[in-house]
């Protein structure tokens, strides 16, 4: 009698890496539900694989995505919307800055403890080393953001005009959700990681649904998954 193949829903073992890692970071999955989704799939991993390979091979991908993202995202210069969402680690508040751009593209995330000036200029230091400098920063009323772009010769280019970062705010609803899921952070080293892990998938799998119509966004779609299933052969 011939053994039944665990992995008959799959070619090799990278197309199982890759779907654990998109279903783990793309979706609120606990590893525990995404170790169910691949035994239903005929794959018996166990959740502590998933999680080695999601902390293996999640920024590899990631890192890749940011790099073709960036090199093209020549728009990014025109308007930033920046702002920072209260994150826990271990019960103790911390702080998640976000920047994204007009088109709400997450173009950096980082993690301090405190929301200070110091921690302001770091965060747009890091960003605009990675991206350039904007025209145009849309903040909320918070002065470590005006403190911070003074010391950098950018004081000018803030916006700080009510309704006008709602970009941002509706920006940190997908991370809400994935941390609703990991129920807690441990360590600001984990947040940093899961953050920009998360930011650049979410970015490469967001395709303005509602402003496309469906035959483009199907395109567009496909193209996506493509080239996500050429990441782990790159």
């Amino acid at each position: 009698m011939t053994k039944p193949n665990p992995f008959k829903w799959f070619k090799t073992s990278a197309e199982i890496i890759r779907l654990a890692v998109m279903l783990y970071v793309r979706f609120p999955l606990s590893l525990r539900n995404v170790e169910d989704l691949l035994h239903e799939r005929g794959v018996d991993v166990s959740h502590e694989t998933v999680r080695f390979w999601w902390h293996r091979f999640g920024p590899m991908f990631a890192s890749e995505i940011r790099k073709r993202r960036i090199a093209g995202m020549r728009s990014s210069h025109w308007r930033w919307h920046l702002d920072e969402m209260f994150v826990k680690i271990n019960g103790e508040r911390h702080y998640l800055w976000r920047a994204v751009d007009h088109e709400g593209e997450v173009l950096e995330s980082f993690v301090t403890k405190t929301r200070d000036k110091k921690a302001a200029l770091k965060f747009l230091k890091k960003a605009m080393r990675k991206h350039g400098q904007p025209e145009m920063i849309v903040t909320d009323r918070l002065r470590s953001y005006g403190a911070a772009l003074r010391e950098i010769g950018a004081g000018p280019r803030q916006e700080t005009a009510r309704w006008a970062n709602n970009r941002a705010e509706n920006s940190h609803m997908p991370f809400r959700r994935r941390e609703r899921a990991m129920l807690r952070f441990r360590r600001m080293r984990s947040l940093q990681t899961l953050a920009a892990v998360h930011a650049s998938v979410s970015n490469h799998f967001n395709h303005e649904r509602g402003l496309s119509s469906r035959d483009t966004f199907k395109l567009n779609r496909t193209a996506a998954l493509a080239e996500w299933r050429g990441l782990l052969a790159a």
